[in-house]
């Protein structure tokens, strides 16, 4: 269903292409690398922007939510864990 194409950023699910940005991609590879597991902001920073920082910081969020807008339907696969971060849910089936 999904293919990533790392030597170009590319992503491309259902045999058609994804027009992300290179953290888009990233961060929809490691989300879907871990699959029902919740994954803190902390946790997608340290991971996917290979930075450290303990506060709270809306980049994931708003990472997220075009990410989501980008996927279309199968961006509801992504859920929200509220006070923690995210989780890819596929679906079942």
């Amino acid at each position: 269903m999904w293919e990533f194409h790392y030597g170009s950023g590319t992503a491309v699910r259902a045999g058609t292409p994804l027009s992300l940005t290179g953290r888009e991609f990233d961060l929809l590879h490691f989300l879907l690398s871990h699959p029902n597991r919740v994954l803190s902001r902390s946790e997608l920073l340290r991971q996917v922007w290979e930075y450290d920082f303990d506060g709270f910081d809306r980049t994931v969020d708003s990472h997220v939510a075009r990410l989501r807008k980008k996927l279309g339907p199968p961006g509801d696969w992504i859920e929200t864990a509220w006070g923690i971060g995210y989780s890819y849910r596929p679906p079942s089936g």
